[in-house]
């Protein structure tokens, strides 16, 4: 069974900076792709950004230019800079790893970004 732990989250103020981590644990192979959700209150869950084992990435438009996603295959941990951080960018930020067909989630960490 895979883990999935994220660390990095907190609090910090517009326009800040802030560097996300997560790893995967429990694989016996190389994760297909990585990557990390939000959900503010009120809110669905959406995608911030994705990177799949080749390198190629994806982001909406809310955070392009200003959110970096990064991955080390053999540690299978997946990394999120941040960076001009907006109040809007406040959620739980929650790592998403898709290993053999399955999807597992973590369980979340807190970013807070203050006016």
């Amino acid at each position: 069974q895979v883990q999935v732990v994220e660390s990095g989250g907190g609090l910090v103020q517009a326009g800040g900076t802030l560097r996300l981590s997560c790893a995967a644990s429990g694989s016996a192979f190389s994760i297909d792709a990585m990557g990390w959700y939000r959900q503010a209150p009120g809110k669905q869950r959406e995608l911030v950004a994705i990177i799949a084992k080749g390198g190629s990435t994806n982001y909406p438009d809310s955070v392009k230019g200003r959110f970096t996603i990064s991955r080390d295959n053999a540690k299978n941990t997946v990394y999120l800079q941040m960076n001009s951080l907006k109040p809007e960018d406040t959620a739980i930020y929650y790592c998403y790893v898709r290993y053999t067909g399955l999807i597992y989630w973590g369980q979340g960490t807190q970013v807070t970004v203050s006016s």
